[in-house]
């Protein structure tokens, strides 16, 4: 996989991973290719901001799921 170049730090270093597999389920689910060479430039700005608007979506649910204690 292609070196991330995105300027922002994460608070938690080690949740890389686990964004990088959600980015990826979320695009299957989406029916969005995900670039293998990591070079989003041939993405539709619409693709993207799909991609981006639902994993922010589903990051909130899960945050909002273990704010009530309702961690799965």
């Amino acid at each position: 996989m292609a070196q991330n170049r995105s300027s922002n730090q994460l608070v938690v270093p080690q949740a890389n991973a686990a964004l990088d597999q959600m980015k990826y389920e979320v695009a299957q689910e989406l029916g969005i290719a995900i670039p293998q060479d990591g070079y989003y430039g041939n993405m539709a700005t619409r693709d993207a901001g799909s991609l981006g608007g639902y994993i922010t979506r589903k990051l909130v649910q899960i945050a909002e799921q273990s704010l009530a204690g309702q961690q799965r």
